[in-house]
């Protein structure tokens, strides 16, 4: 049974919230005596502590409590919540999370490649996404910033740099938090958080978190019970030591294990029309297993105040991970057997070292920082993929030993002209990458038990950039700054385990660039109450690795080809109003106009008119109402939550045009009571909901010999109890 992809919900969003503004009771609307004004918000995007005011970045900010209010605990929880973010799951791997930010990304997920947008925890770069580091932490912030990060982050950042931080272990008290959530599907999640001071000049923090929650989609198979299926458990170790007011050391460990099963892959039509959400697969599934991936990390942090105007920073950091994944592709679609099947087992580890040091000089006219980063990794790769209907299975077998050093510098400085109006920023950073990959292939014929060796290729490559940055930033006035930027990103190049030959795989691919250019203003207007943000931005954007499918009839081959120019434009508002004393509204909107301007296949000639930008809708919208009111025995919270974006090509080619996901709006809300005395402490509680509306939507659709899809959630709710002492 089909339905119409193009109806648009706007409308549902504007009726609910004109009734909960009207519901609001007469009394909120009355303005106190004393001044209303908006908290102020801090970030560390520049590698130091400012206002988000004085920050000319475009950057969406989370303090702990929206990231309750909105139940983000991990990465994929930001989907849907800052526009010009799209976030997408593998097929093999619900785990793992593809990041476009400003139309930017990769649509892969291969150890030869690097993704396109940074993830960095507490200042530590993180090469491969999976694990749940981001959420068995106590997280204070979460800084998504948007568009390329030339200086400061340098590699693999074209799109973006979204910024994990964590609540350091606190000094001088003692305090316990726990968390229980549950709700619907089976639905149960835990954190325990526990500070203790260790005398007078440490503190230990420590975190246990435990998720369950069954999938929406029933396997009436064999193996696990369901798809989509979380069973997850982390814990974190965090140790902090400051034995002098200018010395601080702290290091964390964290570790975590992720049981999933895959996500259900659905055969569906073409957009658009689009199919119903499924609520059980195929009986022919043979041993649907779960995912299982392990992944820990140790990181050491020194900051070093060797005078009152400089600050001298360590950030050291290990990681590993083990990720084994497995899925059948459409069993039961046109035979028993799966058209493909696929399982794979990947080790990766990576070490890092940056040092920083931060200053103020010239009687603070001039802030800078100036640094130094070392990065290496090391991985392998193994997978089998079978094809039943040709009784075939290929094996293919990757390695990789990567190295990154990079020498950075930044210096914002104001001359002491028009009133210390302007503010000049210049950054530069020098990066250089070595690459090493090797891959093996062989082929097993299975009707008559025979392994056919394939080619075994190895490349080598070495990329350098100087990547600049310019700013120029002017107050208008006490509350209005505005800012003009240029900044180069750079994105280092790699290999294509999935190559059609072993020249291709051999000669692997460049690096891409990305020069952006944005005008931003950030404001605070109306006596403080009301926050406006907004940046308009062009990226001219090349070199761009193109993945094109070698064989039309095999999805698994494909080759990455430097071959694109583009132009993306676009803009970013971000609103906060502070209505009335506890009623605020919250706006952010993206928009994107992205295009190929030319694309030089092996021929020679120019193809852009057959790409499409993937990931990139025109017009994404996240709205929030927020209000507060104190009652006799605590505070009364109510949150309605709205997100909404336009269609968005999936599929790069425009044969493949019809790979669209369609338009969708979804609708949340939550209804807490907080600041309970109970047993010696603060209790909270709170009711939710997700996708009120239980809209039926894609979160992705790719062809795997048949157009596919993997679906969003549908509507759930629970209760969250938080007890803090």
């Amino acid at each position: 049974m089909m339905r119409d992809a193009t109806r648009k919900p706007l409308y549902k969003f504007h009726k609910t919230a004109l009734a909960l503004v009207v519901a609001m009771p007469a009394a909120a609307a009355q303005a106190e005596e004393e001044r209303l004004v908006l908290e102020e918000v801090t970030v560390t995007a520049q590698k130091r502590e400012e206002s988000l005011q004085d920050t000319p970045i475009s950057l969406a900010a989370f303090d702990s409590r929206e990231l309750e209010v909105k139940g983000v605990h991990d990465l994929t929880d930001l989907r849907g919540n800052v526009p010009n973010l799209q976030m997408t799951p593998h097929p093999n791997n619900a785990a793992t999370t593809r990041i476009y930010m400003r139309g930017v990304g990769m649509n892969d997920e291969q150890i030869t490649q690097d993704a396109s947008t940074a993830v960095y925890i507490d200042g530590v770069y993180v090469a491969r996404s999976q694990g749940l580091a981001m959420e068995v932490a106590d997280v204070e912030r979460i800084e998504v910033l948007r568009g390329p990060q030339g200086t400061l982050y340098g590699r693999n950042a074209t799109g973006g740099a979204i910024n994990f931080v964590t609540v350091a272990p606190q000094l001088d008290e003692w305090s316990f938090k726990q968390q229980l959530s549950s709700g619907s599907r089976g639905l149960f999640r835990s954190r325990s958080t526990i500070n203790a001071p260790i005398g007078d000049t440490a503190a230990a923090r420590f975190s246990y978190l435990t998720s369950q929650q069954e999938g929406f989609v029933d396997n009436p198979g064999s193996g696990e019970d369901r798809y989509g299926e979380r069973d997850r458990d982390a814990w974190r170790a965090d140790l902090r030591w400051q034995p002098t007011h200018e010395l601080e050391l702290r290091y964390s460990y964290d570790q975590s294990d992720i049981g999933d099963t895959p996500s259900f892959v659905a055969a569906v039509p073409l957009y658009p029309e689009v199919a119903e959400r499924p609520e059980r697969g195929s009986d022919a599934v043979e041993e649907l297993q779960a995912n299982d991936v392990t992944s820990s990390g140790h990181s050491l942090i020194t900051t070093w105040d060797i005078s009152p105007d400089i600050t001298l920073k360590s950030i050291t950091a290990y990681r590993e991970l083990e990720n084994f994944q497995n899925m059948d592709f459409h069993s039961g679609v046109f035979s028993p057997a799966p058209i493909y099947k696929n399982a794979s087992q990947r080790n990766q580890e990576q070490f890092s070292q940056e040092i920083q040091l931060l200053g103020d000089a010239l009687d603070n006219r001039l802030e800078y920082i100036l640094g130094l980063y070392y990065f290496e990794e090391e991985a392998d790769t193994s997978s089998r993929t079978l094809i039943p209907s040709s009784d075939v299975a290929s094996y293919r077998v990757g390695e990789i030993e990567n190295t990154a050093t990079a020498v950075f510098g930044q210096g914002t400085w104001t001359p002491g002209i028009l009133e210390d109006r302007l503010h000049l920023t210049l950054g530069l950073r020098s990066s250089r990458d070595e690459r090493q990959a090797r891959r093996a292939t062989a082929t097993e014929l299975l009707d008559r038990g025979m392994i056919i060796p394939g080619v075994d290729d190895d490349g080598s490559n070495d990329f350098d950039r100087i990547s600049p940055s310019l700013v120029a930033a002017f107050d208008l006035s006490e509350r209005v700054n505005l800012y003009a930027k240029v900044v180069d990103g750079y994105k280092t190049g790699g290999y294509n385990v999935r190559a059609s030959s072993a020249e291709m795989f051999a000669r692997g691919f460049d690096e891409e660039t990305l020069v952006s250019y944005e005008l931003g203003i950030k404001s605070q207007l109306w006596d403080d109450r009301l926050r406006l943000n907004a940046a308009v931005f062009q990226s001219d954007y090349e070199d761009i690795q193109i993945n094109v499918q070698s064989d039309p009839d095999d999805p698994r081959i494909t080759d990455v080809l430097n071959a694109g120019v583009a132009t993306v434009q676009g803009l970013e508002l971000d609103l906060t109003a502070l209505i009335t004393d506890g009623l605020t509204a919250n706006l952010r909107y993206g928009y994107l106009d992205a295009d190929y301007e030319e694309i030089i296949d092996a021929s020679g000639a120019d193809i852009a008119d057959n790409f499409r930008f993937v990931e990139s809708p025109t017009h994404s919208v996240v709205a929030d109402l927020d209000y507060r009111v104190p009652v006799s025995f605590g505070t009364l919270a109510a949150n309605l939550g709205y997100s909404w974006q336009d269609d968005k090509f999936t599929s790069s080619g425009i044969d493949d045009g019809r790979y669209i996901v369609g338009d969708y709006a979804l609708l949340n809300a939550r209804l807490s009571l907080s600041d309970i005395d109970f047993a010696g402490g603060s209790l909270r509680a709170a009711l939710w909901g997700k996708n009120l509306q239980d809209e039926e939507y894609y979160v992705a659709h790719f062809s795997l010999g048949v157009p596919s899809a993997v679906f969003g959630e549908p509507r759930s709710y629970g209760l969250d109890v938080i007890y803090e002492y």
